[in-house]
């Protein structure tokens, strides 16, 4: 192998390495602030990441809200019409929140099966629903046994 050869092979490594590095400090950071959508029912079926924040959407249920006295703390259940997470919160609602309405929660799941958000995120005029929680709805929908009378 002449001189030239080698050199150009040592700077092929080199550069592919430093490549190879780069990749792997971008898919550490990326796969750390990656945060995943999850439905009711898939919080439900325990299919959610453990000891991370998540979305959590869905519609918050009728009659579900309640606080605490003297303090900023809210309870409410998300709802996919299939199953329901109860859901924490402790800081100033969005204006736009209320029962019924389409609702996505940043947070984590504790051991006792609460929600305990960080955020809540709500929709924001008549039309809209974010992408996510209309999926999750059409999928929840979907799976729902239809129930048949028979005649009598």
């Amino acid at each position: 192998m002449t001189p030239t050869r080698k050199k150009r092979l040592i700077l092929i490594l080199m550069v592919a390495l430093g490549v190879s590095i780069a990749v792997a400090i971008f898919l550490t950071a990326f796969k750390d602030n990656i945060m995943f959508f999850k439905s009711p029912t898939e919080v439900a079926a325990q299919d959610y990441p453990q000891n991370r924040n998540f979305r959590l959407g869905g519609m918050v249920k009728d009659g579900s809200m309640s606080r605490v006295p003297n303090s900023l703390k809210v309870h409410f259940v998300v709802t996919d019409f299939a199953e329901e997470v109860k859901v924490e919160y402790e800081g100033i609602l969005p204006d736009l929140f209320r029962e019924g309405q389409g609702v996505v929660t940043i947070g984590q799941m504790t051991t006792g099966g609460l929600f305990v958000a960080e955020e809540v995120l709500a929709k924001h005029d008549e039309n809209y629903m974010p992408p996510e929680v209309a999926d999750a709805l059409e999928t929840a929908k979907k799976q729902q046994p239809t129930h048949q009378q028979g005649s009598e």
